[in-house]
């Protein structure tokens, strides 16, 4: 660890670094709360991939019985999706009462503040308020403008925007309107996985969406969660020696039995994890497929773990560890697992710090 030590002489890198520490390990899951949705949004695995039908949904003493199993395997993080968790919100304060969790909205339906005040809420938009409305619905209601209202003053929320391919020119306007409510943005990569093809097709790859983000980044450093190195990587599919692929994502249920061989045999993953159904019982291949071509998976969260475990490739020089550093930062402050204020602050350097070395 002569390198780590070397990096760590760095203040920013250390304070960073010590603050995570104190944060402790993430011992996560995922749980579709509920099967049911007001929305169909074209190109959401959820309904793509028939998850709506893997069990029925379960009641609320099956709900509770699945807290306390999780409770006392250790899990410690959850991430919230479905399903639409804004309808169930006895549900979502359940698991925010023995849990640090964040949630998934498409944002239509007022997520309430008692009991939730601390609960980061990734409300989704999908591109400019026409393409929005287009792949959440058939174009006659404008649900973006709907979700600002009901998150305009709420401090929980940051803006979860999945772009297409050939949408690139729709993210400066976007962006401008959620920075212009305050609020942050984690950009998110349209995996077109019912195969649609033209602006949304994935194969046409993420070049000019790419080289946008990074502008984004560099326009607004104190507003935007994704970094130029996570942007490069979930969009290249590249890291290191590796290629994003089922063999070397993280995050794969430890109890799916089609998983078993690989988590054994494979490249190192998430040992914890599992992505559970909404019968509370049943998991899952992963977060979000079940059968699909996991080259359609552009998913954020997946490539922040696939980058996160692997502290150990990016040791070979201090511009690999900020790499590493930086991006195991921003999910701790995305998921406010370190002082969120605080962290905020912190984001102008950090982007400034990865521009510095791209």
């Amino acid at each position: 660890m002569t390198g780590l030590k070397n990096y760590l002489k760095d203040p920013f890198l250390k304070s960073m670094y010590e603050e995570i520490r104190e944060a402790g390990p993430i011992r996560s899951i995922s749980v579709d709360i509920t099967h049911k949705c007001n929305l169909r949004c074209q190109g959401c695995y959820f309904f793509a991939e028939g998850m709506e039908r893997a069990g029925k949904n379960g009641d609320e003493a099956t709900f509770d019985g699945f807290i306390a199993r999780e409770l006392e395997r250790g899990t410690n993080f959850v991430t919230i999706v479905g399903g639409e968790p804004g309808l169930v919100p006895d549900r979502l304060r359940k698991l925010h009462a023995n849990f640090r969790v964040n949630v998934a909205s498409n944002g239509l339906i007022p997520i309430p503040l008692e009991g939730l005040e601390s609960m980061p809420i990734g409300v989704a938009v999908w591109g400019d308020h026409a393409t929005d409305a287009q792949l959440r619905g058939d174009g006659s209601q404008d649900y973006f403008s709907q979700a600002m209202s009901h998150y305009r003053d709420d401090p929980r929320a940051f803006w979860y925007y999945t772009v297409a391919p050939g949408c690139a020119h729709e993210i400066e306007s976007v962006v401008g309107q959620c920075v212009a409510l305050g609020q942050p943005v984690l950009f998110n990569y349209y995996s077109d996985i019912e195969e649609r093809g033209g602006v949304l097709g994935y194969r046409q790859g993420f070049e000019q969406v790419r080289a946008e983000i990074d502008r984004m980044i560099e326009h607004y450093p104190e507003w935007i969660f994704t970094t130029r190195y996570f942007n490069d990587v979930v969009t290249s599919g590249r890291l290191f020696d590796q290629h994003w692929g089922y063999e070397v994502c993280t995050n794969l249920s430890n109890n799916y039995t089609e998983n078993l061989d690989r988590l054994a045999h494979g490249a190192p993953g998430n040992p914890h994890f599992r992505a559970y159904n909404a019968d509370f019982s049943s998991t899952r291949r992963c977060c979000t497929g079940t059968e699909r071509d996991c080259a359609s998976c552009f998913d954020t969260w997946e490539h922040f773990s696939w980058i996160m475990v692997h502290m150990r490739k990016h040791l070979g020089s201090q511009r690999d560890f900020t790499h590493w550093m930086t991006t195991m930062y921003v999910f701790y402050l995305v998921n406010r697992l370190v002082d969120f204020d605080e962290g905020m602050k912190r984001l102008p350097e950090i982007h400034s710090r990865l521009a510095a070395i791209a």
